[in-house]
């Protein structure tokens, strides 16, 4: 693995500024790296990161998600595993799909859009990031909570919170501690209100979880509150990014924007290609329960795995002119894209691939066709070119728009 050393480091300022050379030089000739800092094993290749996810033998687990995951969350559905994580994904899965996501969901989320909409129609500007991404997710599901959402600002920066926590490869210790005082922060918010709920329950979704019950399994008042904080900083950052990147990948390519303007059937599509491109989570950890033979080399028992998305979306052996964003490509399925069949790694694969992926279609869809409705002529002002930031999640730092506004 002497290869590795011509690698930028993934925590090198380089590596932060523009992540996609150093995925290229990795596939090529690193494709297992042992990274000193993180103490993982890093692989980047799409065969390889399938495998990891696909694993039906156990030798890959979320186990990493014990010291990731808990300190911030708690014990979450994610750490399961065999029955107990059949039967938690059973209790929750529902509200995410079919007719509780048409019925329930789909009118909060059209709201929530509009409203957002609403408020920089008439102005001839916004900030795609600022003015809606950030705003769209979290107020969806403080809604479908039925939570306060004048409280949006809190949620806000417990998620944000949580995802440098999860992103603090360097181990910074502020990072650290913020992110458990999220935890302490985000119970004692939490609790009292689903107590509260499973006294006098609602039609919402907290009311929901309280009360689900599969092969006699019911969640805990923790149960709830550690999905409720996974939904809130998963659920908030990916969808967040994935909005504000679609719009920059469009205007980056306006024959591909005006296309989607003109059939807005085409966002699907739009999405899928983006969510290959320019992913909003580009790193997943595993855990090696096992000794795993991958491209490259053998990984050892007990070992993390750090799985590269944004590499393996990228890799030549799986798609064609994989640098180029295309949302017409014919070797990416978007009939496909938002279930477990996924032929891109964006929301991973198998039995832990990501149980709000139809919510995130749901927002992303809605999202953009209330932002196409109130900017027809949506375009960058002159000059500005769109930074993308992040190493653990990247997406545009900010995107302001102009338009001429619609009555």
């Amino acid at each position: 693995m002497s290869a590795a050393q011509q690698v930028p480091d993934i925590l090198s300022p380089e590596f932060a500024a523009n992540p996609y050379p150093a995925y290229a030089a990795m596939r090529e000739h690193a494709p297992l790296i042992w990274h000193e800092a993180t103490r993982s094993y890093i692989v980047s290749r799409y065969e390889d990161v399938e495998l990891v996810f696909r694993d039906r033998e156990s030798r890959l687990t979320t186990a990493n998600y014990d010291w990731q995951l808990e300190p911030v969350h708690g014990r979450t559905i994610l750490q399961l595993s065999g029955r107990e994580h059949a039967v938690r994904r059973a209790l929750v899965a529902p509200a995410f799909r079919g007719r509780d996501l048409e019925e329930r969901f789909l009118p909060v989320i059209e709201r929530n859009a509009r409203e957002l909409a609403d408020a920089f129609r008439q102005s001839g500007t916004a900030d795609i990031v600022t003015d809606f991404a950030t705003r769209l997710p979290v107020d969806v599901i403080a809604d479908m909570l039925g939570l306060d959402k004048t409280d949006h600002d809190r949620f806000h920066g417990w998620y944000t919170s949580v995802i440098a926590f999860l992103g603090n490869l360097s181990g910074d210790p502020a990072v650290t501690a913020a992110g458990e005082r999220t935890r302490a922060e985000f119970a004692e918010y939490m609790l009292p209100v689903i107590r509260e709920r499973r006294e006098n329950p609602g039609d919402d979704l907290l009311s929901t979880l309280c009360a689900a019950e599969v092969d006699g399994v019911r969640m805990s008042d923790e149960d709830v509150k550690a999905f409720c904080s996974l939904l809130l900083a998963a659920g908030g950052e990916t969808t967040d990014k994935a909005i504000a990147a679609i719009i920059a990948n469009l205007l980056a390519h306006p024959d591909q924007l005006a296309a989607v303007q003109a059939d807005r059937g085409l966002i699907p599509a739009a999405f899928a290609e983006t969510l290959r491109y320019s992913p909003p989570v580009h790193m997943i950890m595993r855990h090696s329960a096992e000794e795993v033979d991958v491209s490259g080399g053998t990984i050892p028992p007990g070992a993390t795995v750090t799985c590269l998305i944004g590499a393996a979306n990228r890799d030549a052996s799986r798609y064609r002119d994989p640098e180029r964003f295309d949302i017409f490509r014919g070797d990416l399925s978007t009939t496909s894209a938002f279930s477990a069949a996924a032929d891109h790694l964006a929301f991973a694969l198998g039995r832990h691939f990501c149980v709000g992926a139809l919510l995130a279609k749901a927002e992303v869809e809605t999202g953009l066709n209330q932002l196409f409705d109130a900017m027809p002529d949506l375009r960058l002002p002159d000059g500005f070119i769109p930074v993308e930031e992040g190493v653990f999640t990247r997406g545009p730092r900010s995107l302001p728009v102009r338009f001429t506004p619609v009555a």
